[in-house]
């Protein structure tokens, strides 16, 4: 049987040369390798911090070995970032164990011929007393030390200022809290405490109801639960429940999710709403489609209807709606506690965003009935991809308005919200709420 290590060279494999994201490698392999619970906590705390470390780990190897690191074969690099991340950042593995182990992974991966210099970057890394060489100026200082490129710390810092920028960076490192949206309509919060108690440590949200942050025992089984299965909950972050408490759906209400796989914000709007009134919940993809009807069967949700759209071409089939969610795609730097690969793009693929959520965000409005109220939302904090966005809307459709942000976004923003992990916890994201003047 592999061993963790083994099972962590062949996911950073997958991530790193065939850009697989790693949430999904990571469940797809939990659900074919066969460890026990402790050793999949080992391979999934390795296997994260070493994405999440990418940058850093690369500049201390680049510092001990002899070779280009692009001139290194990717497993044995691979080999080299998971022992040098064990040495500095696992305290519970001895430094002894982790040379060790790295050199019999390189004979286990048949790259024998380099365990001598992996033994030799591992063993003098802890003879340097783990020490390396550390940028003066404080750009390339939070680059290293929270593995982000510098373009992008330096562009977090011109659009907030350092402060909030190594906010979010420095959350993004670490094990991201794991929240979940009760449904109201299936169980009451007392049977649902009552059965959680003893399975799973968790705490109540103060400020979102029926929002849950799992703690500690047992949260990486939620979704294998019995109470999952019965549709008492669904998996979602703080911020995307603050961005459906953002528009308020309410029992009487039309609603459009324009861009809604997986579903998540829809299911928790139906919720809202106890089932009552219509969703009509759009993705351009049918695959996608199929997560979001797959969910609506699972909560029982039975005001939604799940269909094939794409969000830039009007259907005059589409009722005038009075509530419209439009969570645009975006470049996602506000979840990267979650996906940290995504740091490590190109930002040229990025470039071409605004555009096409301004184009989402035009044709959205055409379904919004007068009085109406749409949020525009993304999981970035790039100015480019939300601030400017919504300004050229106001500017160019006189029709619609900013306005405030109901509780508790109101008490900290006005008509649009850059969330950063200091405000509540949550992933980062931008929410901004308008309305349809009446006629």
């Amino acid at each position: 049987m592999k061993s963790a290590r083994h099972i962590t060279i062949e996911l950073l494999e997958k991530t790193f040369i065939y850009k697989s994201y790693s949430h999904i490698v990571l469940s797809h392999t939990m659900t074919v390798e066969k460890l026990d619970y402790q050793d999949w906590k080992f391979c999934s705390a390795l296997y994260c911090g070493v994405v999440e470390r990418k940058i850093t780990l690369d500049h201390i190897i680049s510092g001990l070995s002899s070779r280009p690191l692009e001139k290194l074969d990717s497993v044995v690099l691979n080999i080299l970032r998971t022992g040098i991340y064990q040495i500095l950042y696992m305290d519970s593995v001895p430094d002894s164990a982790a040379v060790n182990e790295s050199v019999k992974l390189a004979k286990e991966f048949k790259k024998s011929s380099a365990s001598g210099m992996i033994n030799a970057v591992l063993r003098n890394f802890i003879r340097r007393d783990k020490k390396y060489e550390i940028p003066k100026d404080k750009i390339n200082q939070m680059s290293l030390e929270y593995s982000a490129p510098v373009w992008l710390v330096r562009s977090l810092a011109e659009d907030y200022g350092i402060e909030l920028a190594e906010n979010l960076l420095s959350d993004s490192i670490g094990e991201p809290p794991f929240y979940i949206r009760l449904n109201n309509l299936a169980v009451t919060e007392d049977k649902f405490i009552k059965s959680w108690e003893g399975r799973f440590d968790f705490e109540k949200s103060e400020i979102i109801p029926y929002c849950y942050k799992v703690t500690g025992k047992g949260f990486i089984n939620v979704e294998n639960s019995d109470m999952f299965d019965m549709g008492w909950f669904h998996v979602q972050d703080m911020a995307s429940q603050l961005c459906c408490l953002a528009l308020n759906p309410a029992e009487n209400d039309t609603v459009l999710d324009i861009c809604a796989a997986p579903g998540g914000k829809t299911f928790t709007m139906a919720e809202m709403m106890n089932n009552k009134g219509k969703i009509y919940s759009f993705d351009l993809h049918e695959h996608r489609v199929k997560l979001i009807q797959q969910g609506i069967k699972a909560l029982e949700l039975g005001n939604v209807s799940a269909q094939v759209g794409d969000a830039t071409v009007f259907n005059p089939e589409i009722p005038k709606c009075t509530k419209i969610l439009c969570d645009v795609p975006c470049s996602g730097f506000g979840a990267i506690r979650r996906k940290p690969e995504i740091k490590y793009k190109n930002p040229d693929d990025f470039e071409n965003l605004p555009e096409i959520q301004y184009s989402i965000a035009e044709n959205a409005l055409r379904y919004l009935a007068d009085g109406g109220e749409m949020i525009y939302s993304t999981c970035t904090l790039r100015k480019a991809e939300n601030n400017k966005v919504v300004e050229k809307l106001l500017t160019n459709h006189p029709e619609i308005e900013l306005v405030k942000l109901p509780e508790p976004l109101g008490g900290k923003f006005d008509g649009m919200a850059s969330i950063f992990p200091v405000h509540f916890g949550s992933d980062g994201f931008f929410i901004a709420k308008m309305r349809k003047k009446g006629r």
